[in-house]
């Protein structure tokens, strides 16, 4: 059973930083693609970054290229978002999402995902 716990998750001003994190468990964290998505308020979910499986290769949506900045630590099976230079329009709930297809580069993960954590809330004030 794959489980994705976020954390990390508050309340900054404008221009603050915060730093999400995911702990992953149930299989071989690794070999698979992770990624950022989130949700505000009445929008649809949108993805914000992926990584790859090695953590090679990163790709990012535009309204957040340059400001947040997402790793992973395979030795600790977790995926985190450095999110710096936070705007009042960051405010969303942030769910980290993988796939089920191991060894991806994290392209398709944009569009899809199979599991989903539970999200954590980021309210930046202005």
């Amino acid at each position: 059973q794959v489980q994705l716990v976020e954390s990390g998750g508050g309340l900054v001003q404008a221009g603050g930083s915060l730093r999400l994190s995911c702990a992953a468990s149930g299989r071989t964290f690794s070999r698979y693609a992770m990624a950022w998505f989130r949700q505000a308020p009445g929008k649809e979910r949108e993805f914000v970054a992926t990584i790859n499986w090695t953590g090679g290769n990163t790709y990012y949506a535009d309204s957040v290229k340059g400001r947040f900045t997402i790793s992973r630590d395979n030795a600790k099976n977790t995926v985190n978002l450095q999110m710096n230079n936070l705007k009042p329009e960051d405010t969303a709930v942030y769910y980290c999402a993988s796939e089920s297809t191991p060894f991806g580069s994290g392209l398709r993960l944009k569009g899809k995902a199979d599991y989903w954590g539970q999200g954590t809330q980021v309210t930046v004030s202005s």
